[in-house]
């Protein structure tokens, strides 16, 4: 039986995978998606980006936290709140997106395979069907877009149901009553806080010292502040060293010596590259820790003709950027003269309660490479829309260049923050200085007004250091 030939073999419809196959089979390429799960989309619309982002807005939504002191009101959390109201919503989201991916890539008329993909040798793949069944494709091109899937250190009993990683708590059950949560990355405050809004008892638990070490300090600093005064129990350089598991809850010894018990616990340890089934060495390739795959700015591996994209080549491991970096990959692969890279700067949003995001530098890693910066804030509580909205901590900070007042970095904290840093994204992106925004007029009341104030304070505070007049800025608050 003859094997059918492609232009390209796609293996994994997440993000990377749906949108590397869609700009091959735009410029009219024969492509076949191979994907193992029964619903498509991978990570991001199963187990991962849209879930956890969708249950945040329901538990916001249950516990009425964004209306607690608006207008006088304080709302709570009602009774008896069970894992159904918490998962209705994000399995209604996650159908809708499935179905998308299933309408995009059929009219791109990309052909879908089901099944496990391994390597036969660099230009084959076979796939095993659910009932066993095997066959066979060629490609001249390969994009590996197979993800990543949460971390399992051996100290965690995950045969215990009450022991979840990020991937099993979307199959929550029962709602606890205290949580422990390991790990202070991403995944772990989001969750935290998500958990802590709905009424829980939760304990974050963080190897390092501080949270968050990417971000601005500043924000992190608001942000754990903020996590603190919603209850949860945030403790810094402790790590767990064995779990006890017994009828009444989970005892967890800490590397302090400290105990800590809870109903439920999430580890969130990071994650590791899904290529352990997909015998790379047959393609001439090998993973590096953690399963992931080396690629060169092309997102090329060793292999030529062989790319790979998303979760499955390590950091930043975010949907848009790994979508991004399959469209580069593609173009690259099939010299289509459209997308030569990922953008230059990126954004980074973290869907915490409050939002943080951020695009660009931060003071630390400008301090380090020698570059003076002035710095400029803007409140939300000082901003009509922050008033309106009753955010009153959200902050926009700006960092710009200290002789030309280049725009250098962007770094909110507050409600839409990760909508709010695409202003200054784009800013980045244009290399724009402090005049774009001085320019600019915003619609009021908008948060996208913050970023004039900024500027206004940054200009401030550089005339106050070059002791010139601050009379043509007006104050930032």
């Amino acid at each position: 039986m003859s094997i059918p030939h492609y232009d390209l073999i796609v293996i994994g419809s997440g993000p990377a995978g749906e949108k590397g196959a869609a700009q091959a089979a735009y410029f009219g390429k024969k492509v076949v998606l191979i994907e193992r799960e029964p619903q498509l989309g991978g990570a991001a619309a199963n187990t991962g980006t849209l879930p956890s982002k969708t249950l945040r807005e329901t538990a916001l939504y249950l516990s009425g936290f964004r209306q607690r002191g608006l207008y006088g009101v304080n709302m709570s959390v009602k009774e008896a709140i069970t894992a159904r109201d918490l998962m209705f919503r994000e399995r209604v989201v996650q159908e809708t997106e499935q179905m998308r991916i299933r309408t995009n890539l059929e009219r791109h008329r990309v052909e879908l395979r089901p099944g496990r993909a391994a390597f036969v040798d660099p230009h084959t793949v076979e796939v095993t069907a659910a009932d066993g069944t095997r066959s066979r494709v060629a490609g001249k091109v390969v994009l590996i877009a197979t993800g990543s899937r949460p971390y399992r250190p051996a100290v965690f009993p995950f045969a215990d149901a009450r022991v979840h990683d990020s991937d099993s708590i979307l199959q929550l059950h029962d709602i606890p009553r205290e949580l422990l949560v390991v790990g202070g990355g991403v995944i772990g405050c989001e969750y935290a806080c998500m958990f802590a809004a709905l009424g829980l008892r939760v304990t974050l638990l963080d190897g390092r010292e501080r949270l968050l070490p990417f971000l601005d300090p500043e924000i992190a600093e608001m942000l754990t502040r903020s996590m603190i005064e919603m209850g949860v129990d945030v403790r810094f350089r402790e790590t767990v060293t064995a779990v006890k598991t017994a009828p009444e809850g989970l005892v967890s010894t800490l590397a302090s010596g400290a105990t800590v018990t809870a109903d439920m616990l999430l580890v969130a340890a990071g994650r590791s590259g899904n290529t352990a089934e997909l015998n790379l060495a047959a393609a001439g390739l090998a993973a590096q820790k953690r399963g992931t795959i080396e690629v060169n700015p092309h997102y090329q591996t060793a292999v030529p003709h062989i790319y790979a994209a998303g979760d499955v080549v390590g950091f930043p491991a975010l949907a848009a950027t790994s979508m991004e970096q399959a469209r580069v990959a593609m173009v690259h692969a099939f010299d289509l003269k459209y997308k030569t890279r990922v953008a230059p700067v990126l954004p980074y949003g973290i869907y915490t309660i409050p939002e943080c995001s951020m695009a660009g530098a931060t003071e630390d890693a400008l301090e380090e490479r020698g570059v003076a910066c002035v710095a400029g804030v803007a409140r939300y509580p000082a901003n009509a829309r922050g008033q309106i909205i009753g955010d009153r901590n959200g902050l926009l900070k700006l960092l710009f260049a200290a002789d030309d007042m280049k725009l250098l970095g962007v770094h909110v904290i507050g409600e839409q923050a990760t909508e709010l840093v695409h202003i200054g994204l784009i800013a980045l992106q244009q290399g724009a200085t402090a005049q774009l925004f001085i320019d600019t007029c915003f619609n009021y009341p908008t948060l996208g007004e913050l970023y004039k104030y900024a500027t206004y304070d940054a200009l401030g505070r550089r005339a106050k250091l070059r002791g010139e007049s601050v009379a043509p800025f007006e104050p930032a608050e």
